[in-house]
């Protein structure tokens, strides 16, 4: 099973830059996307089906042109989920999960801190979401959270682990990241290239993304139970229809 997340920054923008051709091209059995911006109704989703994805769910936030994810699947799941439950996560929608019969699979959007009221609310997020998934692998153990962290975890995930101060980066963030994937996690792009320096966003600014000065913010975060599953594990920085590019996690199930 191969499974694609991307944060697509505005999936009507990045129709515009080819979205469709590359989907076709990728052939993700689920891809997981992540900042829409938009609602269901507000797009020709046959585009999504005529590309091969009759399956697609969308969880979006309440305020129109924000925030957002969707699923979009080959062959249609058991069980679709539609945020957590946790009002004060839902209203941004930021979970979306799709349930098969070997593994479950949510995208997730974690907020970024870019004020310190966002900060506090996303601190107050990692803490939820935390508990919330620890309970759910109770009854669901093989479970692959992919999306947008808005954290990186180690120095070899940004390209100036000198910078301080900033959300994204900060030692509390790092430490929370590091508690999720002590909880019974695997990131499985480190997991498999331990030593490999790659990002998945760039700023827009002081040409970046030309300059490879990025940050790895984006995860395939699997359970313990599907680590020898695990067949590859990699990041897609050809796809330029976002300022994150795709990642990808192939499990031989």
């Amino acid at each position: 099973m191969k499974i694609i997340s991307y944060n697509v920054n505005g999936i009507r923008a990045a129709l515009k830059k080819g979205f469709i051709d590359w989907l076709k091209a990728a052939s993700p059995d689920v891809i997981c996307i992540q900042e829409t911006k938009a609602h269901k109704e507000q797009l020709d989703v046959t585009e999504f089906e005529n590309a091969g994805y009759p399956y697609h769910y969308w969880f979006s936030a309440e305020k129109k042109g924000y925030s957002s994810v969707a699923v979009f699947c080959k062959e249609e799941p058991k069980h679709i989920e539609y945020g957590t439950g946790i009002e004060s996560m839902d209203f941004e929608g930021r979970n979306l999960r799709v349930d098969f019969d070997e593994v479950s699979i949510m995208s997730m959007y974690l907020p970024s801190g870019t004020n310190s009221a966002r900060l506090d609310y996303k601190f107050n997020y990692m803490d939820e979401i935390l508990a919330y998934a620890t309970e759910l692998r109770k009854t669901i153990p093989n479970l692959v959270i992919c999306g947008d962290y808005n954290i990186c975890h180690e120095e070899i995930d940004i390209h100036n682990p000198k910078m301080k101060g900033v959300s994204g980066f900060l030692p509390e963030e790092r430490e929370w990241l590091g508690k999720f994937i002590d909880s019974g996690f695997i990131d499985s792009f480190r997991h498999l290239n331990p030593e490999r320096q790659e990002y998945s966003w760039w700023s827009y600014r002081a040409n970046a993304r030309a300059n490879n000065k990025g940050w790895r913010l984006d995860y395939a975060m699997v359970t313990e139970p599907l680590k020898d599953k695990i067949s590859r594990a990699y990041i897609l920085p050809e796809a330029k229809h976002s300022d994150h590019c795709p990642i990808a996690v192939e499990l031989d199930i």
